[in-house]
């Protein structure tokens, strides 16, 4: 039996001057729907910060987010598949010029922080936990990070 490593992701909280964050209604067939920061895999040669810019840019066509710092690991200890994500914070004055994978997103918002859309994707929930402090779900490890 072959037993697959957990895949290395990246998650970008782009912020807007408003304090408004940028989520994607995410639809998949096998999934239920959710919301869900910008993200997706690192690739090789890849830093997590070019990760995050060229997935956000991928998913919603914002590609002017600037300060790209990361602040947090989140572990995914409560699923057999696992799974590390790396959480980026950069901020934006963009519009998201429609959806670059519009049979997984097809729709972007300007969320409030404190009133998101739910259900939130749960590796997004973790990253949105960690970023704002509020208390993790048991079933994520959550490890800041900090500049220096």
């Amino acid at each position: 039996m072959t037993v697959e490593r957990p895949k290395v992701g990246v998650g970008i909280v782009v912020e807007r001057p408003d304090g408004r964050i940028l989520l994607g209604r995410r639809v998949k067939p096998t999934e239920p729907e959710t919301w869900c920061l910008p993200g997706g895999h690192l690739e090789p040669g890849e830093t997590i910060e070019d990760a995050a810019h060229r997935e956000c840019l991928e998913e919603s066509g914002i590609g002017d987010s600037t300060g790209a710092a990361a602040f947090a690991v989140v572990v995914d200890a409560g699923s057999a598949q696992g799974g590390v994500v790396f959480g980026v914070h950069a901020r934006s004055t963009g519009i998201p010029t429609g959806p670059g994978e519009p049979h997984i997103f097809p729709e972007w918002v300007w969320a409030d922080p404190a009133d998101l859309p739910r259900p939130l994707f749960a590796a997004s929930d973790a990253l949105l936990r960690a970023w704002t402090g509020a208390t993790p779900d048991p079933a994520w490890q959550v490890h800041r990070i900090t500049a220096g």
